[in-house]
């Protein structure tokens, strides 16, 4: 039996070798029919199927080549500086009374796709209304006796 076990695994390590120097063989052909030696890609924005976010495609132009990524637009982005635009945040200041926002800056982290960013941005929200202690009455759907 251990025998068998030994003549199994040694086959799979084989079969797996061959198929890995196949798939070697089959890269380097493709690159020399391609022609791909681009190596400065422009990439444009990702732009949404439908609507103004979720699945998308962006498209990249080297010399006279061009390619098509699947990408995403996330739901939540800020249409400001753009899904490619990458920002660290601090924190919210305090809420200014007289306009009724609070603000934040944002320092560039990473430029997805050779994206043109701003160095820093600043995003304002409304402020939130006071909140309401909750009541201690009721706790829960306890047991009533």
């Amino acid at each position: 039996m251990r025998g068998l076990f030994s003549l199994v695994v040694v086959l799979l390590v084989v079969l797996m070798a061959v198929t890995s120097e196949a798939g070697k063989n089959n890269e380097d052909k493709g690159k020399g029919k391609s022609g791909s030696d681009c190596s400065e890609w422009v990439w444009g924005p990702c732009v949404p199927n439908r609507r103004d976010c979720g699945a998308g495609s962006r498209q990249g132009t080297c010399q006279e080549e061009t390619k098509k990524l699947k990408c995403r637009v996330p739901c939540n982005w800020k249409k400001d500086f753009g899904a490619d635009c990458k920002y660290k945040f601090g924190r919210w200041e305090e809420c200014d009374t007289v306009t009724g926002v609070k603000n934040r800056s944002g320092i560039l982290k990473k430029a997805m796709y050779n994206a043109e960013c701003l160095p820093t941005i600043q995003v304002s929200t409304p402020c939130s209304p006071k909140t309401k202690s909750k009541s201690k009455g009721k706790k829960g759907k306890g047991k009533e006796n």
